[in-house]
């Protein structure tokens, strides 16, 4: 990973929201509400649907949260968790659909689209490779929105050589490789809020996350990540925002 500037803004909270498809529901979108500032909608491709994606925006817009897009790959039985061989025009013409797809609820509701946050494996993709990442990087420029992403990969270095906004975040529901690295679980699992807690409240101090053999990392960060589909995701989300308060 590449060295990073320091952070000096409060953190907010976002969390992944709208992935119910059809008549399964899944998340705890409506708890989760109360505690997070930003929120990133599917947009139907690793999971979603129209209807979902139209409740999402009318519940967030209704309580006042910042919506950004969450494109993935079209990989519905996978959840988008499983990576797929794309060139980067297939890239930037899948994240665009899906966010122009997202807009249209948003312009309807009087709402605007704040950001784009990559979903799954295609997120982890783009953080690897440069040529991806660029595609993802110019449909933000055509929406003229920040991209959420991991500091110290191509998320950060592409958006900056291309003058794209840059949010980085941190994740207190999935660990960490020694490089940096997300693991990413196909299932959800309950993650400890007291340890969600003081993850943030560290980071927050010195700057350090432990991974999962124990190396220390320094992770620059302006946006906190709680994802919706765990068990007990809103008890992390009240964790993590009370740490971020009393800091």
């Amino acid at each position: 990973m590449v060295d990073v500037p320091e952070r000096r803004t409060t953190p907010m909270i976002n969390s992944d929201m709208g992935e119910s498809l059809g008549l399964h529901s899944f998340g705890n979108d409506p708890a989760l509400l109360d505690s997070v500032d930003a929120i990133n909608v599917a947009c139907g491709f690793h999971s979603g649907d129209p209807d979902t994606m139209a409740e999402t925006v009318t519940a967030a817009h209704g309580k006042g949260v910042l919506i950004g897009a969450h494109p993935g790959l079209p990989d519905l039985v996978g959840f988008g968790r499983r990576e797929m061989k794309l060139s980067p025009s297939e890239v930037e013409s899948l994240i665009l659909y899906q966010v122009g797809a997202l807009s249209a609820f948003l312009r309807r509701e009087g709402a605007v689209l704040n950001h784009i946050k990559p979903h799954g494996s295609l997120y982890g993709m783009l953080a690897r490779d440069p040529e991806l990442m660029r595609s993802a990087a110019r449909v933000a420029l055509l929406f003229d929105v920040p991209i959420y992403g991991i500091a110290g990969t191509a998320h950060q270095s592409v958006c900056e050589e291309l003058g794209v906004p840059f949010v980085a975040e941190l994740y207190v529901d999935l660990n960490y490789g020694p490089a940096g690295e997300l693991l990413i679980q196909r299932r959800p699992e309950p993650t400890n809020p007291e340890a969600a807690a003081r993850r943030v409240t560290r980071a927050l101090g010195d700057g350090q996350v432990e991974a999962s053999d124990g190396t220390l990392l320094t992770i620059p960060f302006d946006s906190v990540c709680v994802h919706s589909d765990a068990p007990n995701s809103p008890a992390v989300a009240a964790a993590v925002r009370s740490a971020l308060d009393s800091y």
